[in-house]
């Protein structure tokens, strides 16, 4: 079996139990500022647009390069962390993320604001992997692991909930760069109080780092995921801007799997894949977000197009789906322990699919009791899928692939939400466009319009005024809400093949391996299984050869 060694360089060891709690709440702000800025930009575009004056294609690249490039760059990133040092990796993306955050602040071009924008993908795609594969390298033992990802997930998902309201009252009280500035007196603070606390810890792999191969998977990452967000802007697949980047993506992905498959010393252990519970894990965080974020983008322009609500009012009434995921995160290690995380995502995924049919009840009136049912078991159910998912992913992966997992998980959460919006807002537009193919009174070209989105039926049916109008905008009303219905039907199918697909994995956690002989209540509850195949030769716990480093 190999071992574990870890030399420490701080106050504490990192075995001392309360230096891997201090060692948590590190990370967790680490990846709260990285998700809250994935979101914290979309309130503020209105206040861009006005400054800025950029054009349509612009605009999209300022909202789209930092998701782009970050999903882009994980795995790149990810892999490099086991190689040169996760802690190391984690502090370069402090610097590039205050410096881009400064940059964006201050820009005055959309020119400007777009590179800068990128230039934060690039340290958010440094952050976010590391921040999983060290919390895996200071909790060696799996109970703990599983309520220190419990954390984690809910931190990721407050930080998506909550950069819509705060850059809502940024903007309102401030200029919209502020929205940026927030990122800057943090790191400051971070990066030496990381750097005091984070132990080093690397692979200790050999061979030479796949820089060919790296690039491929990025490369292949971001073709795809540009592809997914056409579609989901309503470009056809047959669309020549669609379809190459998807073709390229999938084909250098194929060609990125099959050279690490050759290579003696990969970058990515592509036999990872080979092992159920790694696979089904990977593919349940898929299509959780995919349910996620096409349901929330759909649930924003119900509360707001619908029911007449504030952006502000919209994020309060979405905030009991963000304590509900709070309180699936804090609770999750305990559940998995008593139940595994077969039962544990499965149950995740029928709860989901509860809520999202509980939902079809929406009207074209508010019913609050209604929604704030439907949305408590949407972010209980899906928090409790992701956070079993993740857990059983990375406990999969050997200790010396933990980058690797981290990006390959976080690379499946970004290209989930991208089909997400992608296929159901295809769903959507699909169920709500038939309606105006025949409207009496109403000019066919208003008709047309007013099919794209209910936005542009409100503003044709302003400009229309009288009768026609008015037929228009409850034409548009009961479409969208048809289509809502539609919409969530057809995720409820998709959670429902979810469910099917956790019954790959295991049972009940292996947590024994990792903790002393006699310390048999840690062993309580934890089953043993067969190691898979993708394990080295010897390598009994899957916790592979982990070197720790002073700075």
């Amino acid at each position: 079996m190999s071992g574990t060694t870890a030399t420490a360089a701080r106050p504490r060891s990192v075995g001392d139990g309360g230096h891997r709690w201090v060692v948590l709440v590190v990370l967790c702000v680490s990846l709260l500022l990285v998700a809250v800025d994935a979101t914290v930009l979309h309130v503020a575009v209105p206040a861009v647009t006005e400054d800025l004056r950029p054009s349509g294609v612009e605009l999209l690249w300022i909202v789209d390069a930092y998701p782009l490039v970050c999903a882009a760059l994980l795995i790149l990133f990810g892999t490099l962390g086991d190689r040169v040092g996760r802690r190391r990796v984690l502090l370069m993306g402090y610097v590039l993320f205050g410096v881009a955050s400064a940059f964006a602040a201050f820009a005055t071009t959309p020119e400007v604001l777009i590179a800068a924008r990128a230039l934060l993908g690039v340290g958010g795609a440094m952050i976010m992997p590391a921040t999983l594969s060290v919390l895996r390298a200071v909790f060696p033992d799996r109970r703990e692991r599983a309520m220190a990802i419990g954390i984690w997930t809910a931190v990721a998902a407050v930080g998506a909930a909550t950069g819509p309201l705060l850059g809502g009252f940024l903007v309102e009280n401030f200029r919209w760069g502020s929205v940026f500035l927030i990122n800057i007196p943090l790191m400051v603070v971070l990066l030496p109080v990381a750097r005091w606390l984070l132990p080093e810890s690397r692979s200790g792999a050999e061979g030479p780092w796949d820089v060919l191969g790296a690039l491929m998977a990025a490369a292949g990452v971001l073709g795809l995921v540009l592809g997914v967000k056409r579609l989901g802007v309503g470009h056809g697949i047959l669309d020549a801007g669609t379809a190459l980047p998807l073709l390229a993506g999938g084909a250098l992905l194929a060609g990125f799997v099959h050279r690490q498959r050759r290579r003696r010393h990969p970058l990515v252990d592509v036999r990872m894949f080979a092992a159920a519970t790694f696979s089904t894990s990977v593919g349940c965080i898929v299509l959780a977000m995919l349910a996620l974020v096409g349901l929330q983008l759909i649930a924003v322009q119900y509360l707001q197009l619908i029911l007449g609500l504030s952006p502000v009012e919209t994020g309060l009434r979405l905030l009991p789906l963000t304590f509900a995921a709070m309180a699936a995160g804090a609770t999750g290690s305990y559940t998995l322990r008593r139940i595994g995380p077969r039962r544990m995502v499965c149950g995740g995924f029928l709860l989901t699919a509860a809520a999202v049919l509980l939902l079809t009840l929406m009207g074209q009136h508010d019913r609050p009791l209604l929604l704030t049912a439907g949305f408590v078991l949407l972010g209980f159910g899906l928090q409790t899928t992701l956070f079993a998912s993740y857990e059983s992913m990375l406990s999969e992966a050997p200790a010396k692939q933990a980058g690797g997992a981290a990006a390959i998980g976080e690379t499946s959460y970004q290209l989930g939400a991208g089909m997400g919006i992608a296929l159901l807002g295809s769903v959507m537009n699909a169920a709500y466009a038939p309606a105006f193919g025949s409207l009496v009174g109403v000019p066919p070209a208003a008709s047309s319009a007013a099919s794209h989105s209910l936005g542009e039926a409100y503003q044709v049916s302003d400009r229309l005024g009288g009768a026609a109008g008015e037929l228009l905008r409850s034409t548009a009303r009961t479409s969208f809400v048809h289509g809502l219905h539609v919409t969530l039907v057809v995720s409820a199918g998709l959670l429902l093949l979810g469910a099917l697909a956790a019954l790959r994995l295991p049972r009940g956690m292996e947590c024994a391996a990792v903790a002393p002989v006699h310390d048999e209540p840690r062993k309580a509850g934890c089953l043993r299984r067969a190691v898979p195949a993708s394990r080295e030769p010897g390598d009994a716990t899957g916790a592979d050869r982990e070197v720790a480093a002073r700075p």
